[in-house]
């Protein structure tokens, strides 16, 4: 029984291990694809802030300011309000993204 036990245990902690690998999400893809850092857990870090603070939508558009900066600028100037209402919530992001994940 004890092997048993143990043998889960182990099985469960390989799933979180590889599963929480294979769910990365758009901005930790994005950011280790743009690799202005040398520590990918730092892309992971705000991975996770972008979870608490980001819709899936959000977070997708929030992934193409990696590639294309001048996109977020962009943004941050038009005058649609959905565009506001976007630069307002990444904003609230970026902010807390840089609060959590500093090193």
């Amino acid at each position: 029984m004890m092997k048993l036990t143990l043998t889960a245990a182990a099985f469960s902690a390989a799933f979180v291990l590889v599963g929480s690998a294979a769910f990365a999400g758009p901005i930790d893809n994005a950011c280790l694809r743009a690799g202005r850092t040398a520590d990918p857990s730092l892309c992971g870090c705000i991975q996770q802030v972008a979870d608490q603070t980001l819709s899936r939508s959000d977070q997708r558009r929030a992934a193409k300011f990696f590639e294309d900066p001048d996109q977020a600028q962009e943004t941050r100037v038009s005058d649609r309000a959905s565009d506001e209402d976007f630069w307002l919530r990444y904003k609230g992001f970026a902010q807390a993204a840089e609060a959590y994940c500093a090193r």
